[in-house]
């Protein structure tokens, strides 16, 4: 398993400068963000001279590239934004593939025309689901003709909010490409520790083989998401169980300053 973060933990718009804070802050793999490299997180198109910088950085710092994030509305209720996000998703599966980038990960959506990460009561809904698995079906055409895997990730705001629900969606989209970013901060609301191990347990058990990538976020008891190792989640019962089930991939932490990515490199480092 090996431990990464995501790059816009750290400041800066030049690779190499945002590669080697990651580098030097403990971790060996990256989830990374194209605004690391000055350009927008979902851009119109992405030059050959970002694209070079990009990999001469991952090199010359020695930090693996284990995703890109292509995050962008999936169940927006504008069908013009909509397509406007599935043609910029485009954009990013085509960089990941020049990048050899094996994951662009992505979010499921909400009806919030506002904000893709916070909740509407119209999610539930069965044309909001029917909406994100129309984009999730085009996205899925792309990464296919690319040869690139998309991850979602459960989320409470999101279409997708449950281990089951994303199993749900990897059955009917009936492809090998769609693949589970697993945060266990993001399986539940409030919770006590005992609560929480018990939810996170059950997630794991039901996507054991489809994780391709393991979040490290943390959530107190009230709610409030903090820094790994600090709230509810029992990080040394996740770890421990996601090896069981085969998962060997990365576990890339965020939700955290710069200043104490040191410190969770190296708590999370003693779990693994």
């Amino acid at each position: 398993m090996q431990i990464g973060v995501f790059a816009k933990t750290f400041p800066g718009s030049e690779p190499v400068g945002v590669l080697a804070a990651v580098r030097d802050s403990g971790f060996a793999v990256t989830q990374f963000n194209l605004a690391c490299a000055g350009l927008p997180s979902m851009p119109e198109a992405v030059q050959k001279d970002a694209i070079d910088a990009i990999a001469d950085a991952s090199k010359g710092c020695g930090v693996a590239l284990a995703a890109l994030s292509g995050t962008y509305n999936m169940a927006h209720p504008d069908r013009t934004v909509r397509d406007d996000g599935l043609r910029r998703l485009g954009v990013v599966i085509k960089t990941a593939a020049e990048l050899s980038v094996p994951m662009v990960t992505l979010c499921t959506g909400t009806r919030n025309a506002d904000d893709q990460w916070a909740y509407h009561p119209d999610n539930s809904e069965p044309s909001a689901w029917e909406d994100m698995a129309g984009d999730m079906e085009k996205a899925l055409q792309l990464a296919e003709r690319h040869g690139v895997d998309l991850g979602m990730e459960p989320e409470q705001a999101n279409i997708v909010t449950s281990a089951s629900d994303a199993m749900r969606l990897i059955a009917e989209m009936g492809s090998t490409r769609l693949r589970i970013v697993l945060d266990p901060a993001n399986l539940f609301e409030q919770a006590s520790p005992a609560e929480a191990r018990a939810i996170v347990a059950a997630a794991v058990e039901r996507t054991a083989g489809h994780v391709a990538m393991a979040h490290a976020k943390d959530r107190f008891a009230d709610g409030r998401f903090t820094t790994a190792g600090r709230g509810v989640v029992d990080f040394a019962d996740f770890v421990a169980r996601l090896k069981a089930s085969g998962f060997d991939g990365p576990l890339v932490t965020h939700g955290l300053s710069a200043e104490e990515a040191p410190g969770v490199a190296r708590f999370l480092k003693g779990l693994v």
